[in-house]
């Protein structure tokens, strides 16, 4: 026992940092390892009564985090548009995947109307990549997020009376209790949650209590002879308002998650998964090809008929597909219980499981690409200088006095400083932040620099927080008198100009071409005494981002090497500590775009030069 103790510690503290570095889904790392450990292959993990409850526990604790998360706000300024779009997305694959069941794969009725209801299930898995481009309060954003809802409970249902059916349970009982279920859930208990958390504030107390109407409401379903997942997702709707993203309370309750539930419930499925089957029969390969198109087929008609409905963008349409077409939470429940009820059998486990696996991994480059594009459609936001800005100044400087000249002069309210050793450690901060950052390194005193030379990156006028970064470039060069050069391209020259035009706000520069991040030599060559350097970088997954940014380091060490500089890095909507979340967690797409986009220059290269000696 403490053997086993001791490896689902190490699992839950190194698989995170593994899957971190080579850039897969946290929760596919702990399914992957579930595989590795498990009785089918190394054998050191075996079932117990103790990991199957903390499973279990796990799968109740995913569905009450699906339906804490969900923004109920959003579900209500599109309603009709979302009742249309839950419906579609949960009924093309379902009855797409209800008729492979029954007539290609020859399923009972019973498992087919599951396997059907497991399509019909998604997980918003890749929700904060959109979250980073600031497109949360977007028209397909909203529409997706309240169809979830649908979807998922509807899911659940279908879950709910296949076990009741199975298990042979009357079904007066569950039409008689099922209401009242509904009305505790729903309507009792978050009163009753409102007025113990007005009067106990202590942490534990709360935390304890929030857990007990997880328990609670499964427990009422499971007597309405429902499953306990849906009392589960139906406690998390019900304390979603006393729930905010970012209290307190929630950060416990995602720490204890992540602690223990959920690492738990993954890897007890992973040790489901017998790996000899793939190797010893093509046919759970195909299963598992069959099971990955139903569900794009199935999310890609629901997003079509809905843009065409509404006249959706193509890039809304698309972004539409990449949220809902990633299986985690919903899926995993259902082919979990449809496993211990016998109504699938290992292979299709095998096959769904691997169906997770490549689906989190296409939605996160969907996802990424669509949104990426509705940000580069939206204009830039230049109507006025925030009124709360909050900043982290870095710098690698043993002394901070800099750090505070610049704040003064920049005039820079809401300020925290760090000082880091290496830029890897200033890399650190910036991903653990979602304010504005600010990495200056004083060659010379701030009152001694006569120019400003200010790099922007293509595309940096969508970034969503680009105002705030211009207006601390305006401040700095009013105090000290500075004068500013732009160095960008055509289309970020027009609106840094229109917003250098801004009444009481004018600033009066120069404006440089630079067409690509690569030409930033420019800038070098133009430089000279008493000038400082500008850079406005960008985080990965972010409307600017280029691949070229994570060499920014070796830039300033070589060619800026005798000058001050200054690099900005835009606020993010999310971001840091609060967004660690194993069934949010994704690959950053960006991140290993940005591996593609080395290998395509070097390959271009190699095949330029190759044809250019052929042709000589």
């Amino acid at each position: 026992m403490l053997l086993h103790i001791s490896i689902v510690l190490a699992l839950v503290l190194l698989v995170p940092m593994i899957c971190h570095k080579i850039h897969i889904p946290t929760i596919v790392g702990f399914i992957l390892m579930g595989m590795l450990f498990g009785p089918h292959l190394l054998g050191v993990l075996q079932h117990s009564d103790t990991i199957d409850l903390l499973g279990k526990m796990g799968m109740m604790y995913i569905m009450f985090q699906s339906g804490s998360e969900i923004d109920l706000n959003q579900v209500k300024t599109q309603k009709y548009k979302v009742l249309v779009f839950g419906l579609l997305t949960f009924l093309f694959p379902a009855l797409i995947g209800y008729a492979v069941g029954f007539y290609a794969l020859s399923m009972p009725l019973l498992a087919s109307l599951l396997l059907g209801a497991m399509f019909g299930s998604h997980t918003l898995m890749t929700y904060p990549i959109v979250s980073r481009y600031g497109l949360q309060k977007q028209r397909a954003v909203s529409i997706v997020v309240g169809g979830t809802v649908l979807a998922v409970t509807l899911s659940l249902m279908v879950l709910a009376v296949v076990k009741q059916q199975v298990m042979s349970e009357p079904l007066w009982h569950t039409l008689l209790v099922l209401p009242l279920v509904f009305v505790v859930i729903l309507l009792l208990l978050p009163r009753v949650a409102q007025v113990f958390l007005k009067r106990f504030t202590d942490p534990i107390t709360d935390f304890v209590f929030v857990m007990l109407v997880l328990v609670v409401s499964a427990l009422l379903t499971d007597y309405a002879g429902l499953d306990a997942v849906l009392g589960a997702f139906l406690s998390g709707l019900a304390m979603n308002r006393l729930l905010p993203n970012r209290s307190g309370l929630v950060k416990r309750i995602t720490f204890v998650g992540n602690t223990i539930f959920v690492p738990l419930f993954l890897i007890s499925i992973g040790m489901l998964i017998d790996v000899r089957l793939f190797y010893e029969s093509w046919s759970i390969l195909i299963l598992a090809l069959t099971l990955i198109a139903v569900k794009l087929c199935g999310k890609w008609l629901a997003a079509a008929v809905v843009a065409w409905l509404w006249r959706f963008h193509s890039n809304e349409r698309q972004l539409m597909y990449g949220l809902t077409h990633a299986a985690s939470a919903g899926t995993l429940a259902i082919v979990s219980i449809g496993y211990s009820m016998s109504l699938f059998g290992s292979a299709l486990l095998n096959a769904a499981v691997l169906m997770i696996l490549v689906l989190c991994t296409i939605s996160s480059f969907v996802t990424e690409y669509a949104a990426k594009q509705l940000a580069l459609q939206e204009d830039a936001r230049m109507d006025a200088d925030k009124d709360e800005e909050r900043w982290r100044l870095c710098s690698m400087s043993r002394y901070d006095y800099s750090l505070h000249s610049l704040a003064v002069s920049a005039q820079l309210n809401h300020t925290q400083l760090s000082v880091g050793d290496t830029w890897q450690s200033i890399r650190q901060m910036v991903e653990q932040e979602s304010c504005s950052v600010v990495v200056y390194e004083e060659r010379q005193p701030l009152n001694t620099i006569s120019r400003l030379l200010v790099a922007v990156p293509k595309y940096a006028e969508k970034e969503r927080d680009f105002i705030t970064c211009f207006g601390l470039v305006r401040r700095l060069a009013g105090e000290i008198g500075a004068k500013v050069v732009f160095y960008a391209n055509a289309d970020t020259q027009n609106a840094l100009q229109r917003m250098c035009r801004r009444e009481g706000k004018e600033l009066p520069a120069a404006f440089r071409e630079m067409d690509e991040w690569n030409n930033i030599n420019i800038v070098a060559d133009d430089m000279r005494d008493n000038d400082m350097l500008v850079l406005l970088s960008s985080r990965c997954s972010t409307a600017s981002y280029n691949p070229l940014f994570e060499q920014i380091p070796e830039l300033l060490s070589g060619s800026f090497n005798a000058y001050s500089y200054l690099v900005l890095y835009p606020e993010q909507q999310t971001g840091g500590v609060d967004a660690d979340d194993f069934l949010n967690d994704i690959p950053q797409a960006s991140g290993t775009w940005s591996v593609v986009s080395r290998i395509k220059r070097r390959l271009l290269s190699f095949f330029g030069n190759f044809f250019h000696q052929k042709k000589h």
